[in-house]
């Protein structure tokens, strides 16, 4: 049997090259002809995030054991999850890709690019402020890095099918909940100067601008998540719910008034701007449901650091107790649900992103 050098290897991938690159761009076209999404690209926070802050000097991120465990080959990706979040389950349910790259990932592909990927940072938010204080990557700083991934695209499948790509795809947004649980209520940094209807109005012009920017890109189909449930995370029963551990009905009650301006700013954009689809979707009250469920396992606390660090949000290396069943935890760690929870929240949200962009 022959074998072919490292340099004719070299040779002929570089020649099989454009050839990929054209049959990938041809099967975005037909995606989109045929009523289905070419790509799927996230921004926003950690819901979202699967590894743009691995590289960054910050405290919130998580390339590194336990996170991952349940993921493709039990490896810690950045993902705040023990395996898949709603990003990758979205584009998985969607049939566009099993899982979405992090645009910041040193290994991320030409060929990655025409289905896909994530600019989200977890800790990230609509407040500057938000963002500074965790030192992870703004809203302003993540559009910056779409305009330079829509320059690459372009390089690889020529102008006008990335145009075709962007105006089909579809794009998720979540931001937030970090603005709302710690900017205002757990280091009351905001609080000394908004009051909670004024602050929620400012981080819904936020969003608005925010959408608006990527509509003056050729963006068109939008699905916008409102906040968790936020007084009901572990770090925010530790935090704020008394000795009992309660849910923080004031932060919930922050959340939902959020929500319900997100969900009216949204219609009036979505009927405002020509030719696009902005859809506000829930996952404050499926999430709620969960919780409230007994039947759902473990509700008020952390599979990773169970009683240990339920104050902080993120598990680290030489955190001693992890469960051995994440599934029977409805979050991951003190602030993040577990893939479980995810894939349960996912159903319903992949049936209402189908009904909306059919």
């Amino acid at each position: 049997m022959a074998f072919l050098s490292v340099n004719q290897s070299s040779t002929i991938y570089k020649a099989l090259f454009p050839v990929l690159v054209i049959v990938l761009s041809i099967f975005a076209t037909e995606a989109s002809k045929n009523g289905t999404f070419p790509a799927l690209i996230a921004f926003g926070d950690s819901i979202l995030d699967t590894g743009n802050n691995n590289n960054l000097l910050t405290v919130s991120k998580c390339n590194f054991p336990p996170y991952g465990k349940d993921f493709i080959g039990g490896r810690p990706t950045g993902r705040f999850c023990d395996g898949k979040i709603l990003t990758d389950l979205i584009a998985e349910g969607l049939g566009i890709t099993d899982t979405v790259p992090a645009y910041l990932d040193p290994n991320l592909r030409s060929t990655d690019l025409p289905t896909g990927v994530c600019f989200a940072s977890g800790g990230s938010g609509l407040d500057p402020l938000t963002c500074s204080m965790q030192s992870v990557i703004s809203m302003s700083e993540q559009l910056n890095h779409f305009k330079e991934y829509l320059g690459k695209l372009k390089r690889v499948v020529g102008e006008e099918k990335a145009n075709n790509i962007i105006s089909n795809s579809l794009f998720l947004f979540s931001s937030g909940n970090n603005d709302l649980a710690i900017s205002y209520f757990i280091t009351r940094s905001r609080a000394v100067q908004y009051g909670v209807p004024s602050y929620t109005s400012q981080l819904v012009g936020l969003t608005s601008s925010f959408i608006k920017e990527l509509y003056g890109l050729g963006v068109r189909k939008v699905a916008v998540f409102g906040t968790l449930p936020l007084g009901c995370l572990p770090a925010t029963r530790t935090l704020l719910g008394g000795l009992l551990r309660e849910c923080a009905e004031n932060l919930n009650q922050a959340a939902e008034l959020f929500n319900s301006k997100l969900s009216a700013e949204l219609k009036n954009l979505s009927s405002s701007l020509p030719q696009a689809k902005i859809v506000y979707v829930d996952v404050y009250n499926p999430l709620l449901a969960i919780i409230k469920n007994q039947g759902s396992g473990v509700r008020d606390r952390g599979c990773c650091g169970t009683g240990i660090v339920e104050a902080g949000p993120l598990c680290n290396m030489l955190t001693p107790f992890t469960c051995r069943n994440p599934s029977q935890f409805v979050f991951w760690d003190s602030a993040h649900p577990s893939e479980r929870t995810y894939r349960i929240l996912a159903s319903p949200i992949l049936q209402n992103l189908k009904n909306n962009f059919s």
